[in-house]
């Protein structure tokens, strides 16, 4: 395997597509390009059949994946607001590159989403780009995770389109304004997934006793502000700011464990609280039961969380990266946070864009994340 990534910020799009995918190409010395990923800024996507075209004419891509995204990364570096240009290649021996388009229909008997391949490869992770407007990606999760266990799903939500029509997708040939694009990949590569959600657990995690859909009424026979409130008064100076300004949930993944760490929670948004019952809204639902505990984000946290998601990994051949994009300068005040602790970390091609929510599994399972960093590492078995 080989792999290879390239970025430009050249303002005309012909020139900063060739400038990118020939430095992306270089690393794979003749050989062919099975896969490859281009993110576009926004300045970018009205010419974007025409960096399709010269990314093809350029790579001669076996198959090609990407977006115009808000925000990109290329290497180490994250390009904000100027226009900019990231391709990503490798050369993929003994592996099935399959692309695909969904789309999502409303029928009377429920939701149906339409082009997921008829069979699927043993081991295959899709990689993803989705349109905010037209594709209810946290739907078609909840079903894939259903039909198609152990599948793998890694990707972002688009972000390069300010409202409906102008998400532009690219897949093969064609640039999408609507739906998802993917690629299935299975054989002698194997692609894993790394997800930070760039939170740390204050208090103690409690059991559900009482709740009603996304609304917690009791933790451990109590009303959670109460628990809110405990956790308030015994926390840290830094801690108490960071639960006033970025509180959340997090909701133990497996059930079964009793010692929780790292990557055990899907961490959702705390909504709000009602003073008089001292109920809690999360953003997604929640069951008697099941195991919670307050989680915190900020910016100190949100470090350590991805600096502790890279140590933990094998250096890959490659790396796509999926960041939200409210992380960045406004989350962290200073350029190339997720790009160059990634880059420093695991010493490979790099490529990815910030995107409007990111796709990637905690536990087993497929979610849709917020404010988190997904990779997409690509390692030859």
């Amino acid at each position: 395997m080989r792999t290879g990534a390239g970025l430009s910020t050249e303002p005309d799009t012909a020139a900063a597509v060739i400038e990118a995918a020939t430095q992306a190409l270089a690393p794979l010395e003749g050989s062919s390009c099975d896969l490859a990923f281009m993110f576009a800024s926004p300045h970018h996507a009205a010419a974007l059949p025409i960096a399709l075209a010269v990314a093809h004419s350029t790579l001669q891509p076996r198959a090609i994946l990407g977006c115009v995204g808000i925000w990109i990364v290329g290497g180490a570096r994250e390009v904000e607001d100027s226009p900019a240009v990231s391709v990503w290649a490798a050369h993929l021996p003994e592996t099935a590159v399959v692309p695909f388009t969904l789309t999502y229909e409303r029928a009377p008997d429920g939701d149906v989403f339409v082009g997921w391949p008829d069979e699927i490869p043993d081991g295959a992770t899709a990689l993803v780009v989705a349109d905010p407007y037209t594709f209810p990606a946290g739907a078609w999760l909840d079903r894939l995770n259903d039909a198609h266990p152990g599948v793998l799903v890694i990707g972002g939500i688009a972000s390069g389109g300010s409202s409906p029509g102008e998400t532009r997708l690219i897949v093969g040939n064609e640039i999408l304004a609507e739906g998802c694009a993917g690629v299935l990949i299975a054989g002698r590569t194997k692609v894993r997934a790394a997800v930070s959600q760039g939170c740390k657990p204050v208090g103690e995690p409690y059991a559900v006793t009482a709740a009603e859909r996304n609304v917690l009424l009791e933790l451990g026979g109590r009303a959670p502000l109460d628990r809110l409130k405990e956790i308030f008064a015994t926390a840290g100076s830094g801690d108490r700011q960071a639960m006033q300004t970025g509180l959340h949930v997090g909701r133990v993944v497996d059930e079964y464990k009793t010692d929780f760490q790292r990557g055990d929670f899907l961490v959702r948004n705390v909504l709000g609280a009602d003073d008089e019952s001292g109920a809690i809204a999360v953003g997604d639902r929640v069951q008697i039961g099941e195991t919670v505990q307050f989680h915190v984000r900020d910016a100190a946290s949100a470090d350590a969380d991805l600096r502790a998601m890279v140590a933990a990994v094998e250096r890959p051949a490659g790396a796509v990266l999926f960041t939200c994009n409210g992380r960045g300068t406004r989350l962290f005040g200073i350029p190339d946070h997720d790009a160059s602790i990634v880059a420093e970390a695991l010493g490979t091609s790099i490529a990815g864009f910030f995107c409007a929510g990111e796709l990637g599994p905690v536990g087993g399972r497929n979610y849709v994340h917020g404010f988190t960093a997904s990779l997409a590492l690509f390692y030859e078995s």
